[in-house]
């Protein structure tokens, strides 16, 4: 029994011998069991230094070219040969390296975008004009002067533009892919506009100056020389080149007339002596003469009414500058006196306001600032027999004396240096005491008897 389980152990040993020799020649590593969780740890400080320290290490080994991780001598760990195991045992085929002419088109693909962002202010039209006017005139500074673009470009800009049509290969290209793009009509109008060459000028300049040439004419002329003329000339554009040259006298048969030299020059003033005034028709304008007239009837109606209101005026309104003393003179009663101007009391009653065109009043308080609050008929302020004054209030808004209301309806007596306000506006209410007391003497006078 003892050698029997010894033959069997020995069997047992040179299968695992075998097996181990047969996985190492296929280069598989045997599955050992392993957990697969990750369990997470604080770290010391020196731990911390020496991982830091390995991360950089296998960052530079992975740069030169050894794997990262691997290390001579160092045995795997459980979750790399883990995915070793599971990883399977044929070769993994090399990516494929990009062609060389799909990173070419790319690049292709992208030039134009950068070169369109660069054109600037020139649109296909422009170009398209500029190429046509240049192929009539062979003149670039004829071309700015007679070309309308799109924009105001400089001779300079023209210049470049040009320059660039025909030796930027990509410039060149981008402008012939925009001019394509254009609509049929697009290029009927912009072809129309094309500017006259020498020769064809010089044809149209041999059509006479004085006989009257209808759109046949031109007709037959561009039938007779279509080499000459551009493509899209019409009889119609034809003719009206054709009476612009013979309003600048560019016509064969005609001449422009050179000025006179010397003291012959008329200039204006001598013209305006050698006219005649009394040929001069005077046109009589009947229409600008009603109208004068009105306008002096008119003037005249308003004089004479401000004449007849001159009695009417029982107060004078004096502007005022800083706090000078007021000067009472002999007709002056009594002063209300504001910021801007002041108002001289010369009779005994006076009424207090807004005035319009419909109510005149004796005391405009608009004058002294706003006044739209203020009733037409603010108040009225009498002198009485006794030498006192009273204000009455006639309007919807109360007026203020010395801080006390006077409601509508109401009156109070005003003293001198009385405050007055009416709707924000302060007015300070001076009498003239000479004057008062002389009519307080006559008044006294009067009542014994």
């Amino acid at each position: 029994m003892a050698s029997g389980t010894a033959s069997r152990s020995e069997d047992e040993e040179s299968l695992a011998g075998q097996k181990r020799a047969s996985s190492q020649a296929l280069g598989t590593i045997p599955k050992r069991r392993s957990s697969s969780r990750f369990i997470k740890r604080k770290k010391f400080d020196d731990e911390l230094v020496e991982s830091s320290l390995a991360k950089s290490s296998t960052r530079a080994k992975g740069a030169s070219g050894v794997e990262p991780g691997r290390c001579s001598g160092s045995e795997p760990s459980s979750s790399e040969k883990k995915k070793v195991s599971k990883a399977p045992s044929t070769p993994v085929p090399p990516s494929p390296a990009p062609a060389p002419g799909l990173t070419k088109r790319v690049k292709k693909s992208k030039q134009p975008l950068q070169v369109t962002k660069d054109l600037g202010r020139w649109k296909p039209a422009d170009d398209l004009l500029l190429i046509n006017a240049v192929l009539q005139t062979n003149d670039l500074t004829s071309v700015h002067l007679g070309v309308k673009f799109s924009c105001r470009f400089t001779l300079r800009e023209v210049q470049e533009r040009w320059y660039a049509l025909l030796y930027d290969p990509v410039i060149s290209k981008l402008a012939c892919q925009a001019m394509r793009q254009l609509h049929p009509e697009a290029i009927a109008a912009i072809q129309s506009k094309a500017l006259f060459s020498k020769a064809e000028e010089q044809l149209l300049s041999k059509v006479g100056s004085t006989s009257q040439p209808t759109l046949e004419t031109f007709q037959d002329l561009l039938h007779r020389h279509p080499d000459a003329f551009y493509l899209a000339r019409t009889a119609k554009a034809l003719q009206a080149h054709w009476q612009l040259m013979k309003q600048y006298y560019l016509l064969e048969d005609q001449t422009v007339q050179p000025l006179p030299k010397g003291d012959q020059v008329l200039n204006f003033s001598d013209a305006e002596d050698l006219i005649d005034d009394s040929k001069l028709k005077d046109m009589r304008d009947e229409v600008l003469e009603h109208e004068l007239t009105v306008a002096d009837r008119r003037q005249k109606r308003e004089i004479r009414q401000l004449e007849q209101e001159l009695h009417k005026w029982q107060v004078l309104v004096d502007s005022i500058t800083g706090m000078s003393s007021p000067d009472f003179d002999n007709q002056t009663l009594a002063v209300l006196r504001g910021r801007m101007v002041r108002y001289l009391m010369r009779s005994r009653e006076i009424t207090l306001g807004r005035a319009t065109k419909d109510n005149q009043i004796d005391v405009d308080l608009s004058l002294e600032g706003p006044a739209w609050k203020i009733s037409r008929k603010q108040g009225v302020i009498k002198l009485k027999n006794n030498g006192d004054f009273f204000i009455a209030n006639e309007g919807r808004r109360p007026i203020y004396i010395d801080g006390r209301p006077v409601l509508c309806g109401s009156k109070w007596r005003l003293s001198n240096n009385s405050v007055v306000e009416i709707a924000s506006l302060r007015f300070v209410f001076l009498i003239n005491q000479d004057l008062i007391a002389l009519i307080r003497a006559e008044a006294a006078k009067i009542t014994p008897q």
